[in-house]
């Protein structure tokens, strides 16, 4: 009885070293486990925007006061936004353009939120070189199609901001925005 006793014994302090040794790698792969993380979250949250971008993320225009054939200038993301509000001839004259031979076809449709096709909203920079056109300030040159006209190397842009004319390749770039009510509209 006495070898079956001592048995037990050493049984139990072979049990009991197995689970001292498991308390060890568990706590030490805690630890690990924590001071990583705390390493991690620093340079995981430096990527983060700062205030200042987040703030020029969206850009709220009121478009209220624009009248029909009226342009006003904008920034958004630190470049120029043209907010245009359509006349009853310039919808119908860039109706009827939009089977017309572009080199960038796109409908007017397209190009403005249903329910408010007379307020075209497009990022004012030429997608030629990225000059800045003209036609969104009164007396400013229109360009042989009456809606911008880019100084620097000549492109011609209609009513609705599609490229009609000279080296830009594409048309004036329309802006993810919506309307938050009838007269504000949310770009970004």
């Amino acid at each position: 009885m006495a070898t079956n006793t001592a048995a037990t014994t050493e049984v139990s302090a072979a049990e009991e070293g197995v689970r001292r040794r498991d308390w060890i790698h568990i706590a030490a792969l805690g630890t690990a486990g924590v001071g990583g993380a705390s390493l991690l979250f620093p340079l995981v949250s430096q990527m983060a925007p700062s205030a200042d971008v987040l703030a020029a993320s969206t850009t709220e225009v009121d478009v209220g006061a624009i009248q029909p054939g009226q342009s006003i200038k904008a920034s958004f993301r630190k470049q120029p936004l043209f907010v245009k509000r359509l006349t009853a001839e310039e919808i119908a004259k860039a109706k009827a353009d939009d089977g017309a031979s572009m080199r960038d076809p796109a409908k007017l449709a397209d190009r403005t939120k249903a329910g408010h096709e007379d307020v075209l909203v497009t990022m004012g920079v030429c997608t030629h070189l990225g000059c800045v056109p003209l036609g969104a300030a009164e007396g400013e040159n229109k360009g042989e199609f009456g809606g911008y006209f880019c100084p620097c190397h000549g492109s011609h842009y209609d009513v609705a901001g599609r490229i009609r004319k000279g080296p830009a390749p594409l048309n004036l770039q329309v802006p993810e925005y919506e309307f938050t009510s009838d007269t504000v509209i949310r770009v970004g």
